[in-house]
């Protein structure tokens, strides 16, 4: 017995009261059946709260709802909301006059004994903090619903600057692509007389252009902030509402004025005096008619809670949708600006070995028509002038075997081009005389 847990559970939706004692080791599905054939509520459509506005945990057992060490074992408060509904409207019944109270309310002037009338009165004075409790716990179910929004918000506006973020990153490298494809497209327009050419590739750089355009729709991100705003100021003055904070002066005074009255009525003696009950029946009607005020109140405010609260899980697979898209849009970009730099490397492979192609047969042409008559000739002595053949190396000088051949070789080449240029000279002198 001594390991006995009670919870006791308020229903927000009908301001009542269930209380379960808890199996050992029961889960929290298990307490949530129980709870749905008591309150109608399917386990499905509750959110269990603590006084701290976390949600219980499925995955955790029921014993959850009771933190050891901190207060009685028994006076743990779990607050119950149907999460099929946003608007609390009541109107919630105050709790139930006893026989004897409701005699006196009845007829307030109606005579009692002293002794009978201190057994009435002390039922009039539980009834009236009865009440004052009542509220009190309705009032930490909305204090807990507050919490619980508070704890959605900050996960809204985390997930709000994650998507500021992204957002901002993909502006960024859009701006980038843009403005360096435009340069490439028109260096590439510079170059195409004179350099490389090619249709396929200018246009997939300007299909790349236009995707980027529609890559710049997933950064427009305004609608979802403008909603975020709004629904932050909204939480903003429901935080700042004189509703957030407990409005039970008037019954606590009146719960004061009660007890006082009661103290009065003890102290006199238990003589044959009758005495009426007008004072303390005035103290519970006001009672009872504060506590509808501050309910419809309390209610009013805790509904405009629940609307923000269903607000931002309306918003929060929006703004995954959001962030999804930038990322979709991030990688494409990427991608394309991958693509299109190793075209232009590609470019400039080709650019590269065309201008050393050009460049080997420029420098053979110029070789070949720039080869001069004898006057261009090494100046060598007469006495010493060697045979074009005898400067061919040895098979014994390796490395230097293939150099000289190509030397010889260019050399008889030259000396036989000379030899034709003389013949052609001799024959034109002989055909003018």
């Amino acid at each position: 017995a001594l390991f006995l847990q009670i919870v006791h559970i308020l229903n927000m939706t009908s301001a009542k009261i269930v209380s379960f004692l808890l199996h050992p080791d029961e889960s929290l599905h298990s307490l949530q059946i129980r709870i749905e054939c008591e309150t109608g509520i399917s386990t499905g459509n509750q959110e269990l709260l603590l006084e701290t506005g976390i949600c219980l945990d499925p995955r955790k057992p029921a014993s959850q709802c009771v933190i050891d060490g901190v207060r009685g074992w028994d006076s743990y408060m779990v607050y119950l909301f149907d999460k099929s509904k946003t608007v609390y409207d009541g109107p919630f019944a105050s709790r139930s006059l006893s026989d004897c109270v409701n005699y006196i309310v009845q007829d307030s002037k109606i005579q009692l004994p002293i002794p009978q009338l201190r057994k009435v009165w002390a039922e009039a004075v539980h009834y009236i903090i009865g009440l004052k409790e009542d509220y009190s716990r309705l009032f930490q179910g909305q204090r807990a619903a507050m919490l619980s929004l508070l704890r959605y918000n900050a996960n809204l506006i985390k997930m709000k600057n994650n998507m500021v973020s992204a957002s901002q990153q993909l502006k960024a490298k859009l701006e980038f692509f843009h403005q360096s494809i435009r340069l490439d497209l028109e260096r590439y327009s510079d170059q195409m007389a004179y350099g490389i050419s090619s249709e396929k590739m200018l246009k997939a750089w300007k299909e790349m252009e236009e995707k980027a355009s529609q890559c710049a729709q997933a950064e427009d991100i305004g609608y979802l902030d403008e909603q975020i705003m709004a629904l932050h100021t909204e939480i903003v003055e429901l935080q700042k509402s004189p509703y957030a904070r407990r409005q039970g002066e008037i019954m606590e005074s009146l719960e004061q004025r009660a007890i006082d009255l009661y103290k009065q009525l003890k102290a006199r003696p238990p003589d044959h005096a009758y005495s009426d009950s007008t004072d303390m029946v005035k103290i519970i009607v006001q009672t009872v008619q504060s506590q509808d005020r501050v309910l419809k109140e309390l209610f009013g405010h805790l509904s405009k809670l629940l609307g923000c609260k269903q607000k931002i899980i309306d918003l929060l697979p929006k703004i995954e949708v959001a962030l999804n898209n930038i990322k979709e849009a991030d990688n494409s970009v990427m991608q394309m600006q991958g693509k299109r730099q190793r075209e232009i490397w590609h470019l400039l492979k080709i650019a590269c070995t065309q201008s050393s192609s050009r460049s080997l047969v420029s420098s053979s042409l110029e070789g070949t028509a720039s080869t001069p008559a004898a006057p261009w000739l090494p100046q060598i002595s007469s006495g010493n002038v060697p045979h074009p053949l005898s400067s061919m190396a040895t098979p014994e000088d390796g490395e230097n075997f293939v150099h000289v051949i190509e030397e010889n070789l260019n050399y008889l080449e030259l000396f036989s081009s000379i030899l034709q240029e003389v013949r052609q000279e001799q024959n034109s002198s002989m055909m003018v005389s």
